[in-house]
């Protein structure tokens, strides 16, 4: 008994190492593992998030871009923002933003990180961060990152204040070329040089404000209040 206890023994030893080293993966943080490069939330931002998310030991250069909302907005009182975004294609758009400019940058890595939902004045809306060995591609990284960003990822923003809300950067097709948007609660000059086209349907960086001609969305495709 004493020799076949001790041999059973033995052969348990192996089993119970293995459960040991199974525990041990089970707990083990995914270090390894790559931090994604976009995300879309609802929650706040942290920019010791986005740092983290690129920093490395060849890494000698760090640029953060930080977007918050203000309270004013060509002339009209803003007390907050509205984001609203389909979730899965802005962070699939975002993260494809960010492979380009790491393959066209040498040495570049990117992150970044977009708010939706209700956003107080002062609150991240959008936080950009970008490493590099060197300070001049870490900046151009994250400069490029943001544009790129407002210029392509289907992300919608709307102001609200005291004489109402606005879809920041949309033409109601419903309004003649001269009609007087801001006086009427339509408000769709932005502070950030937006403006939306029919055909992409979402805000770019490259013009001062949405035209009759250009910038008429359908009234079947204009967004709906949450």
């Amino acid at each position: 008994m004493t020799r076949g206890g001790s041999a059973d023994a033995d052969r348990e030893a192996p089993l119970s190492d293995d459960a040991a080293a199974r525990a041990d993966a089970r707990e083990a943080p995914p270090s390894l593992a790559e931090p994604p490069r976009a995300d879309v939330r609802e929650a706040p931002l942290s920019v010791d998030e986005a740092l983290a998310r690129v920093r490395r030991p060849g890494a000698g250069g760090l640029a953060v871009f930080v977007g918050a909302v203000r309270d004013e907005s060509s002339g009209r009182t803003v007390t907050r923002l509205e984001y609203s975004a389909y979730a899965s294609m802005a962070r699939r758009e975002m993260d494809r933003i960010a492979a380009e400019l790491e393959s066209e940058i040498p040495g570049v890595r990117v992150a970044v990180m977009h708010r939706i939902g209700s956003l107080e004045v002062g609150d991240a809306a959008v936080v950009c961060a970008a490493s590099a060995p060197h300070r001049g591609e870490a900046f151009k990284a994250c400069r490029a990152l943001i544009d790129r960003i407002k210029a392509r990822v289907p992300i919608w923003k709307r102001e609200i204040g005291p004489d109402g809300a606005a879809w920041v950067g949309w033409e109601d097709a419903r309004c003649g070329p001269n009609h007087d948007h801001a006086a009427t609660g339509h408000g769709h000059a932005t502070a950030e040089h937006d403006h939306a086209t029919a055909e992409h349907g979402h805000a770019t960086a490259e013009h001062d404000h949405a035209t009759a001609e250009r910038g008429r969305v359908p009234a079947e495709h204009e967004p709906r209040d949450p």
